[in-house]
């Protein structure tokens, strides 16, 4: 099962208690997810679009306990204009009636049933993506002044015929899940980004050393090729004191730190004084190649 499926089959269990959730609930699905039509004998029915059995197992259950009804094309018509407010049927089109969605728990509610229509998320080891994909702009401007009104950052796209809400920051997300209700999603989710963020801070200091290692034994090489040359065309014994103990050490001990040299000689000099003398060295094997 795919964590998007996991999301679906978590906010399926969370029912609402007060009946202006579920209505909220529901009105998004029927909005969102539903198609008015006719069936074969000219009666009116109602259908559920759906890819998955959570969504359909979530609108009986909320037609039920909200309208405490069996599951009737007329009956399901006429709870369409009670979430309408209107008085004339719903129009699947736009978007649901502001007066169902005026607390910020109908909300939440709201934003439940669109993820379990027409929401999406991807797997969050692989990256972070969570959308509500709608035929129609006023549904999906509906979602995303929802979802920013608990300051929360979602953007809209046009993708083919459609138009996509979508979020792509994980802490986005994480607070998305949350009010939606998606607890146990959420938690495995955080676990997932700790895990990322520990594991991506371990890589850069691992490449961070790694890079000030090979920048330290590139300088040790032409440190060492530079004395060489001194050696041959100069001859150590020929360098000032200080010079000529700083090039022995270097050539007896090629894999040491700056900090490490000036600890071998005497009297002992610190790193600054140890990248004085070894510049002196360097530029004076540079004055032999000139």
């Amino acid at each position: 099962m795919s964590f998007s499926s996991e999301v679906k089959e978590e906010l399926e269990r969370v029912i609402p208690d007060p009946r202006h959730c579920q209505l909220a609930e529901l009105a998004a699905m029927i909005c969102l997810g539903g198609r008015i039509g006719r069936g074969e004998n000219g009666e009116r029915k109602i259908e559920l679009l759906s890819e998955n059995s959570f969504v359909a197992r979530k609108y009986f259950t909320l037609l039920k306990k909200t309208f405490i009804i069996n599951v009737n094309a007329d009956k399901v018509l006429q709870a369409i204009k009670v979430l309408d407010e209107s008085g004339s049927p719903h129009q699947l089109s736009g978007e649901i009636s502001p007066l169902l969605i005026r607390n910020s728990c109908c909300r939440r509610a709201f934003l439940r049933g669109a993820f379990l229509c027409v929401g999406s998320m991807s797997n969050p080891r692989k990256g972070y993506h969570l959308e509500f994909v709608c035929e129609y702009e006023a549904q999906a401007r509906q979602i995303q002044q929802v979802i920013c009104g608990f300051e929360i950052d979602a953007k809209i796209v046009r993708r083919k015929k459609y138009h996509v809400v979508y979020l792509k920051e994980g802490a986005g997300i994480v607070d998305l899940l949350n009010v939606m209700g998606a607890h146990v999603s959420l938690m495995l989710l955080e676990n997932l980004r700790v895990e990322k963020e520990v594991r991506n801070s371990v890589n850069r200091k691992v490449n961070c050393e790694a890079a000030n290692i090979t920048k330290m034994v590139r300088a040790a090489n032409k440190q060492i090729e530079d004395i060489l040359l001194l050696q041959k065309n100069y001859g150590l014994s020929n360098l000032p004191d200080n010079l000529r103990q700083m090039a022995e050490i270097r050539l007896e001990h090629p894999e040491s730190s700056l900090q490490e040299l000036g600890k071998y000689l005497d009297p002992p000099v610190g790193k600054s004084g140890v990248n004085h003398r070894l510049r002196k060295l360097s530029e004076m094997a540079e004055g032999i190649k000139g």
